[in-house]
C-alpha cells in the first residue's frame, strides 16, 4: 500500500512541475508575439495573453472540464447554490478528495493540467492577428472559442469521443491544441485583412520587422522549454521509459526543425534568417507533439527536419494568399499540426495505410468544425462590433488607443 502511495506522489509530483512549465509557455507566447511585432502595440500583446490564461483558466473550472471529460466533473467547482438556484441537485463526488481516483495523479492535478492546454488555443490566435484586431472583439472570441468550441474538440479523442473510438491517435495536441488554433487563426486573420502597409500596389508582400528580436527568440527559448511540460507531462505519469523517450523525441525534432528551416531559407533567399530558424524550432516541436511517445529519435529527426520545410514553404503560401500574420502562427501551428498529426500514420509504432486514413479523416473533421465554429463566432462580431480597429487607431498603434500607455516610455520610438 505504501508502495502504491509513494509511486502516487512521485506520478503527481511530476505531473505538478509539468503544470507549471505549461504555464510558463505563456510567458514564451507572449515574447515570441511581442518580439515579432511593433513597439507600438507590445501592451495590447501582452494584455491579451494575460486575459487569455486568467480567463481560460475560469472558463475550463465552469464550463470546459465538464464539457471535454464528461463524467461529472463540474462538482466541486461550481458551489451548490447554483444549482438549487435553478432547482436542480447539484452532482455528488468525492473525486477531488479520493487519491484513487487515478493511478497516476489527483483530480485537482489532472483539472490544473488539462485547463492550462485550453488557454493555448487561444493563444496562437492572438499572434495571428495581432496589430489590428479589437480588444473586446477578441475578448468575446476567446470566451466563445476557449469556453465551449476547444472543449467539444477535445472531448472527441481526449474525452474518449468518436475519434478516440475510431482510433485516432494525438498524443499531446498536434491537432487537438495546435491546429484547433491554427483552423481559428486561419479564419480570424482572413476576415480581418492584413495590416496596412503590409502588401503593396503590386500585391507583393512586404516585410514589417518586429521590434525587439532578441525578446523572440527568448520565447521560443521558453517555448522549447514549455514542451518538456506539454509533451513529457502528456505521458500522465513519471514512468521512466515513455517519459525518457518522449522528452529526447521532442528535442531532437526542435532542433532538426530548425536547422530543416535555416537550411532551406538560406538556400531560397541567399540569407540567414534567425525567424525563420526561430519558426522552424516551433514547427519541429509541433510536428512531433502527436506522436512523441511513439517515435523512434530518428523519426523524431526526420519529422523535425520536414517540418523546418513546411515552415518555409508555409509561410510563403500564407504570403501569396494575401493572408497577414505577423508570427507565423498558422504555418507553425496549422500547417505543423496536421503535418505532425499525418506523421503518426507514416513513422514510428503506429504506421500503417489505415491509421495514415484515420489521422487524414481527424484533420478533416476537426477542420470542418473549428473553421465553422471560427465563422459562427467571428461573423456575427464584425456584423456588430466589428473586429478591426480604425486606420488611426492602427497607424498610431492600440498601446495609446486601447490602453492609454506606452511599453517603453523612456525610449518612445515613432513606428508607422
Amino acid at each position: 500500500m505504501e508502495t502504491t502511495s509513494n509511486i502516487l506522489t512521485i506520478n503527481n509530483v511530476w505531473m505538478m512541475i509539468c503544470t507549471a512549465l505549461v504555464f510558463f509557455m505563456h510567458l514564451g507566447f507572449a515574447f515570441l508575439e511581442i518580439g515579432l511585432t511593433r513597439q507600438k502595440n507590445t501592451i495590447n500583446i501582452l494584455f491579451k495573453n494575460v486575459f487569455i490564461i486568467c480567463v481560460g483558466l475560469l472558463l475550463y473550472c465552469l464550463v470546459g472540464f465538464n464539457l471535454m471529460y464528461p463524467s461529472g466533473f463540474v462538482a466541486g467547482f461550481i458551489p451548490d447554490y447554483f444549482f438549487d438556484l435553478f432547482g436542480l441537485s447539484a452532482p455528488v463526488t468525492d473525486a477531488g478528495l479520493d487519491l484513487t481516483y487515478n493511478e497516476g495523479y489527483t483530480y485537482w492535478t489532472d483539472f490544473l493540467f488539462q485547463g492550462m492546454f485550453a488557454a493555448t488555443a487561444a493563444t496562437i490566435v492572438s499572434g495571428a492577428v495581432a496589430e489590428r484586431i479589437k480588444l473586446p472583439s477578441f475578448m468575446i472570441f476567446v470566451v466563445l472559442y476557449v469556453g465551449i468550441v476547444y472543449p467539444i474538440a477535445g472531448s472527441w479523442k481526449w474525452g474518449g469521443g468518436f475519434l478516440d473510438k475510431l482510433g485516432f491517435y494525438d498524443f499531446a495536441g498536434s491537432t487537438l491544441v495546435h491546429s484547433v488554433g491554427g483552423w481559428a487563426a486561419l479564419i480570424a486573420v482572413y476576415l480581418l485583412g492584413a495590416r496596412i502597409g503590409k502588401f503593396g500596389s503590386d500585391g507583393k508582400p512586404k516585410a514589417i520587422p518586429g521590434h525587439n528580436i532578441p525578446i523572440a527568440a527568448a520565447g521560443v527559448l521558453i517555448l522549447w522549454l514549455g514542451w518538456f511540460g506539454f509533451n513529457g507531462g502528456s505521458v500522465l505519469s513519471a514512468d521512466p521509459g515513455a517519459t525518457s523517450i518522449t522528452l529526447v523525441t521532442t528535442c531532437l525534432a526542435a532542433a532538426a526543425g530548425g536547422v530543416g528551416a535555416f537550411i532551406f531559407s538560406s538556400f531560397l533567399y541567399k540569407n540567414y534568417d534567425l525567424t525563420m530558424f526561430l519558426n522552424g524550432i516551433l514547427g519541429g516541436l509541433v510536428g512531433i507533439t502527436a506522436g512523441a511517445d511513439q517515435m523512434a529519435p530518428t523519426d523524431a529527426i526526420l519529422i523535425g527536419l520536414i517540418a523546418g520545410v513546411i515552415i518555409v514553404l508555409g509561410v510563403a503560401l500564407v504570403d501569396k494568399l494575401k493572408l497577414d500574420d505577423p508570427v507565423g502562427a498558422i504555418a507553425v501551428h496549422l500547417i505543423c499540426g496536421i503535418w505532425g498529426t499525418l506523421a503518426v500514420g507514416i513513422f514510428g509504432a503506429m504506421a500503417g495505410w489505415d491509421q495514415f486514413l484515420i489521422q487524414l479523416a481527424g484533420v478533416g473533421i476537426y477542420g470542418a468544425f473549428c473553421s465553422v465554429s471560427a465563422l459562427v463566432i467571428l461573423l456575427p462580431i464584425k456584423a456588430t462590433m466589428g473586429l478591426r480597429v480604425t486606420k488611426e487607431e492602427e497607424v498610431q498603434g492600440l498601446d495609446i488607443h486601447e490602453h492609454g500607455m506606452d511599453s517603453y516610455p523612456d525610449f518612445r520610438m515613432n513606428q508607422h
